[in-house]
């Protein structure tokens, strides 16, 4: 498929990456991953399901990008704005790649001038560690070093093409949503709820749904990441679905509480707090603020800020990743920009250690912040 942006969308993400390499002193950057390479390149495949094949993206400190790839690759990303495509046929037992690599690398690159690669948090070299030593060993005077977190400050800020493709993944979901009671009921296993939830997540527009999770319980459920039983859903338990599908490459993140019949008052209640904590991290999500701020707000509300740290981290960034950016929790100082994209996400503590956990997608403006999901009514939804 076409890159899901114009040429123009990629272009500025360069400038603005070369013009951070210039302040850094990098010649280049080296990238690994499917989000890093998609960036610059809009390249948008499922294809990195498969773990056999390293990709490479070489930003150099000047010009476009040179795209490294397995030959399987070259007509997908000749279709994009990238026109330094180099190839080899892939896997290759003896070289995948890497002297290809290092060629680019040595052309763009001068001896003794540092290339930059993505290490910190969340970030992985998605390349096998003998690949990783033969580049080194082919490239003895260059200096492979951190790209001083250029990637992750780029991609936390999101250009206004990023937010209106969140937004419209946000949309999907919020239609799934409401049609949950035309799947689930007293009776019907969760397994099955969740099987058709995906359905309707594809029949109102997801590319794909890349993360479903949740519980159900009475009056609560245990956590929010287990995979669905076959036990079925009885009157007074509480379920909870959680989706991250994906729609022109961009996650939406939130999830939304039903009650199998009336909720007990006590599930009630929780359910409000939560919607209350919720609005109060809405409010406090402004430009100057950081991740801290909006956890030690959510905190007060739920707990009178008695949880600190035990209670984990009450949201974090989104985009082209289901989690990707900063936390909220107390020792995330980041200060927050016009254009990040959030997860609202508090939790309660109900009786014998069952939980609730509510979500919202937001994006902070010059203003304050913006929904970017459709915000849940404190009253449960019942079915």
């Amino acid at each position: 498929m076409s890159p899901v942006f114009d040429t123009s969308e990629y272009r500025t993400r360069l400038h603005a990456a070369q013009t951070e390499m210039a302040r850094t002193g990098l010649a280049a950057l080296l990238l690994t991953t499917e989000p890093d390479i998609r960036y610059f390149t809009g390249f948008l495949t499922r294809f990195w399901e498969s773990p056999t094949r390293p990709w490479f993206l070489l930003v150099p400190a000047s010009g476009d990008p040179v795209a490294v790839i397995p030959s399987i690759g070259a007509h997908l990303m000749g279709q994009s704005w990238i026109s330094d495509i180099r190839t080899w046929a892939a896997p290759n037992y003896d070289d995948d790649g890497v002297s290809l690599l290092a060629e680019a690398c040595a052309e763009f690159a001068a001896p003794a001038s540092k290339i930059g690669v993505p290490s910190g948090l969340e970030t992985h070299l998605r390349m096998p560690l003998a690949s990783w030593q033969q580049l080194c060993a082919s490239l003895p005077n260059h200096h492979f070093t951190q790209d001083s977190g250029i990637m992750q400050r780029l991609r936390a800020v999101k250009s206004e093409a990023e937010i209106e493709a969140i937004r419209a993944t946000c949309a999907i979901a919020t239609r799934a949503f409401s049609r949950v009671p035309e799947i689930a009921g007293a009776g019907v296993p969760l397994s099955d709820v969740f099987r058709r939830f995906q359905i309707l997540c594809l029949e109102e527009g997801a590319d794909w749904v890349a993360y479903l999770a949740g519980g159900a319980g009475q009056g609560g459920y245990g956590d929010v990441i287990s995979p669905a039983s076959d036990q079925p859903l009885a009157r007074g338990d509480v379920m909870m679905l959680d989706t991250g599908l994906v729609r022109n490459g961009y996650f939406c993140d939130f999830d939304r509480n039903f009650s199998i019949g009336p909720p007990r008052p006590e599930t009630q209640t929780a359910h409000a707090i939560l919607i209350e904590a919720t609005q109060a991290g809405f409010e406090a999500a402004r430009i100057g603020a950081t991740p801290a701020d909006l956890f030690h707000t959510m905190d007060r509300v739920l707990t009178g800020g008695q949880s600190g740290a035990e209670a984990g981290r009450f949201g974090h960034g989104l985009g082209m990743q289901l989690t990707e950016g900063v936390s909220l929790i107390p020792d995330d100082h980041t200060e927050l920009q016009a254009g990040m994209v959030l997860t609202l996400e508090p939790s309660i503590t109900l009786s014998q250690g069952q939980i609730m956990v509510h979500e919202e997608n937001i994006v902070i403006r010059e203003s304050g912040a913006e929904w970017l999901s459709q915000p849940a009514k404190a009253e449960m939804i019942v079915i």
